[in-house]
């Protein structure tokens, strides 16, 4: 199946034809003696020189056998997608790669490992990520992205900082998620904001080494927002899910209906090929997945909405707490026997 010869309109150059066939020859040929670091390049170079329905899914076959399955699903899709645009005779030609490709993308998908990259709250502006070698926009930041198993390195750099790397191994099946580290230039740091004079307790002049006012520790979040947080993304990924799925819902019911015929005189009958049959299956399932993610998220971001509007407000320090460090009081004292001054004050 793999060396079968496919008909298509060749609009490359007639050089780049030939380079794109000589490529695919050594590609193939290593890819079957299981050199799948050099077959595999070699395939993908001659599909973009030339691209052919024979050389995707032959691609897409290496990446497989090769064990990057993330890049492998991502192939089979695309010769899926070229499959959906053939006439009816390219369609017959190539319906057993296209049987063998929904098999191994079907097989395939449940097995891809999946990392989050998440960037601190106070990255500088500008801050950029790399994972292998490839930047990452602020998009793709925050989500769970498709990965190919192995090993990984993850790479952040601010502004006119040092680079920080991060390596890592993921394996099949596994979602991670990663909280990345940016390092800051030297001598940079967070600036500091100075107490004004109303935050500081009146020292005497005489009172010397008095430590400055210190302000209240912060407590943190409380658990209502850090749950608040959680059903908001939950709510996110929710939403996306239906949209993704519904998406992949009305792409396959376009298949079912090209391939699908009403039948003249039986109002709400049709007669389906094999095809047809597979893709409006597929369509009521990703449709109803959709339905489940839209509602499922619709109810989550309803629930943080309403954990967010009705928490109640953190407690305000009280009246004097602040700046009493150091603090002196003078009192005057009177009495039948005498008077006198009283000084009281903590250090």
């Amino acid at each position: 199946m793999l060396s079968m010869a496919i008909a298509a309109p060749a609009s490359a150059q007639p050089d780049a034809v030939a380079v794109a066939e000589s490529l695919f020859n050594r590609g193939l040929a290593d890819m079957l003696a299981g050199r799948y670091a050099t077959g595999c390049p070699a395939l993908s170079e001659s599909h973009r020189l030339d691209p052919r329905p024979g050389r995707l899914f032959t691609l897409a076959e290496c990446e497989a056998r090769w064990g990057r399955i993330a890049t492998a699903v991502a192939r089979y899709n695309d010769f899926l997608a070229l499959y959906s645009r053939m006439s009816e005779a390219e369609k017959l030609q190539q319906h057993e790669r296209y049987r063998v490709a929904v098999e191994q993308r079907d097989a395939l998908a449940p097995l891809v490992p999946q990392l989050t990259l998440s960037l601190p709250g106070d990255a500088p502006q500008g801050t950029v990520v790399q994972r292998d070698g490839i930047t990452l926009g602020q998009p793709s930041l925050g989500i769970a992205l498709p990965v190919n198993p192995g090993e990984h390195v993850v790479t952040t750099r601010a502004p006119g900082g040092p680079v920080h790397e991060v390596r890592f191994t993921i394996d099949r099946s596994e979602s991670r998620t990663i909280e990345l580290e940016v390092k800051l230039p030297d001598g940079a740091r967070p600036p500091v904001t100075p107490q004004g004079p109303g935050d500081q307790a009146v020292v005497p002049a005489g009172a010397r080494g008095a430590r400055p006012a210190l302000p209240p520790p912060d407590a943190g979040p409380s658990g209502r927002r850090v749950v608040t947080y959680v059903v908001g993304g939950l709510a996110a990924s929710a939403l996306v899910f239906g949209s993704v799925t519904g998406w992949m819902a009305l792409d396959e019911s376009s298949v079912a209906d090209r391939e699908c015929k009403d039948v003249p005189g039986q109002p709400g009958v049709a007669t389906c090929s094999v095809v047809g049959h597979a893709a409006g299956k597929r369509a009521n399932d990703l449709g109803l997945a959709s339905t489940i993610g839209f509602g499922a998220g619709g109810a989550l971001a309803v629930a943080a909405v309403l954990l967010f509007l009705t928490e109640p407000p953190p407690p305000r320090p009280q009246v004097g707490q602040v700046g009493q460090v150091g603090a002196m009081r003078l009192s005057l004292l009177a009495a039948p026997t005498g008077g006198g001054v009283a000084v009281r004050g903590h250090w």
